[in-house]
């Protein structure tokens, strides 16, 4: 695994969209995707209490942030990468990365899967509930978003899985 944003972007990954307390499904399947394709895994996670000022021709980007409470990105950022590395911390999983990102998260997963060349974005469903549909009515689905705005194929993840999720997440791929 490497640093949070740090490095080169790894060429033809999956790009998987991870949130706090996500559900394990969204980034199981990615990393099965992954292993499928033979890809490195870029784990995203994007800060939205921060905005994008620019970016310099090398790639860095500079942002400001929208409120200042900057505590709040960082430990987000610690959450999705503790899960990632709970999940993806075993032998057989794919080569991965997590990569801070700032601003809109269709507009920054968008970007990131250019650079990257991505082979696949995958996201998760929204959550439940009257504040999450509230807050998709203003900002709009970042699955849909993305589907409009970029040709790279794009897999949305249910958050719940009705059969349950107890299968093995590294079968060898080449049985049966």
């Amino acid at each position: 695994m490497a640093e949070a944003g740090a490095g080169e972007v790894p060429l033809h990954a999956v790009i998987v969209g991870v949130i706090p307390d996500q559900s394990a499904r969204v980034l199981k399947e990615a990393a099965r995707y992954a292993k499928l394709f033979g890809a490195p895994l870029i784990v995203a996670h994007v800060d939205i209490t921060r905005f994008v000022t620019y970016e310099d021709p090398d790639g860095y980007v500079h942002s400001a942030p929208i409120d200042l409470d900057a505590a709040t990105g960082q430990a987000q950022l610690a959450a999705v990468t503790d899960a990632a590395t709970a999940i993806l911390g075993g032998p057989g999983a794919p080569d991965w990365s997590v990569r801070q990102l700032v601003g809109d998260p269709a507009l920054a997963l968008k970007h990131l899967a250019e650079q990257a060349q991505a082979r696949l974005i995958v996201v998760g469903t929204r959550r439940r509930g009257f504040g999450e549909s509230v807050r998709e009515f203003f900002t709009g689905s970042v699955a849909a978003r993305l589907a409009h705005r970029q040709s790279r194929p794009i897999l949305v993840v249910p958050l719940e899985d009705p059969a349950g999720d107890d299968e093995e997440l590294w079968p060898d791929l080449h049985e049966g």
